[in-house]
């Protein structure tokens, strides 16, 4: 299975254009080292030829054209990309499913709480079913199996199970539908096992760890993790306030329940921090939290990694 990655910041990207903060003035000044993010975006093929993506990025039409394996091929109107798979409903996880409405066929799979925000409380994604076959929208429910089919129907060789993370839809989902839809939908994780065996496990966003949750990514040949804040009280020290970590639905690398601790015993997988925040201190290369991540094994994601399993 062939990984890319196409894009590996949070919500915002790297600089985030309204900020000002010390990564975002220095990466423009150029006196660190460090390098620019689009926001996070996850590509997978176990053949090259047929591509699903894992969410869905604004910044999605971007890094398509850095990537020669997604862009058309020989006829006016193509694409590689197969289908989409979505682990929530931020927006920074959907967004990029507008740059897909030009009328290519393709299969979305998400769970039907997902779906019914997006089809029923959002009239812009209507643009994706504007014609017949257009989107293919499949459910999914968090442990089960299934396989990622192509536009034509086959099984592309990647299969995934999906299990929750979280319980908490994003602050736009009002109250009222928030009551109407299954709270272990809100936030998924997934494996991918492709046909040679190889597994990714990919998970952007993590609210907590939990020792089910260790055993699953030990299974795993590439962890693909949460990265988005070091501390649990990082905008708070950076803006002068806001919510933590935690209550935005992300475990902080640092501290005593942090990721890198609680996940320092995993063994198999090579593991990348991804989704990085632009006030996270670890993009500045020079950093101690950047050397404490690295010497613990961990590495930080660049837009235009890419593996294979």
């Amino acid at each position: 299975m062939r990984v890319e990655i196409l894009g590996s910041a949070a919500g915002g990207g790297f600089p985030q254009w309204n900020c000002n903060c010390r990564n975002c003035h220095s990466l423009r000044a150029g006196t660190f080292p460090a390098k620019s993010r689009t926001q996070t975006q996850v590509a997978v093929s176990d053949d090259g030829r047929e591509w699903f993506l894992l969410n869905a990025s604004p910044d999605l039409r971007l890094q398509i054209e850095r990537i020669p394996a997604l862009q058309p091929g020989g006829t006016v109107r193509d694409s590689p990309i197969s289908g989409v798979l979505l682990t929530s409903a931020d927006i920074d996880q959907i967004a990029g499913l507008l740059s897909l409405r030009e009328l290519h066929p393709f299969r979305i799979y998400c769970t039907a709480s997902l779906r019914r925000i997006l089809q029923e409380d959002n009239s812009a994604f209507g643009m994706l079913n504007r014609v017949p076959q257009q989107v293919c929208w499949t459910d999914i429910k968090p442990g089960e199996t299934f396989q990622l089919l192509t536009t034509t129907g086959n099984d592309s060789g990647i299969g995934c199970e999906a299990f929750s993370l979280g319980n908490k839809y994003p602050v736009y989902v009002s109250p009222k539908r928030v009551a109407t839809l299954k709270p272990e939908e809100a936030l998924l994780g997934v494996t991918l096992t492709a046909s040679s065996g190889g597994r990714l496990a990919y998970m952007p966003a993590v609210p907590a760890i939990s020792e089910q949750l260790v055993q699953v990514l030990e299974s795993a040949d590439l962890v693909l993790f949460d990265g988005t804040f070091w501390s649990d009280d990082e905008l708070i020290r950076v803006q002068g306030g806001g919510a933590t970590a935690r209550e935005m639905g992300h475990v902080p690398i640092s501290g005593v329940d942090g990721s890198l601790r609680k996940l320092a015993g995993l063994q198999r997988p090579r593991r990348v921090f991804l989704h990085v925040n632009n006030t996270n201190p670890m993009l500045d290369e020079s950093s101690a939290e950047y050397g404490e991540v690295t010497a613990a094994g961990w590495e930080v994601a660049e837009d235009g990694w890419h593996f294979n399993l």
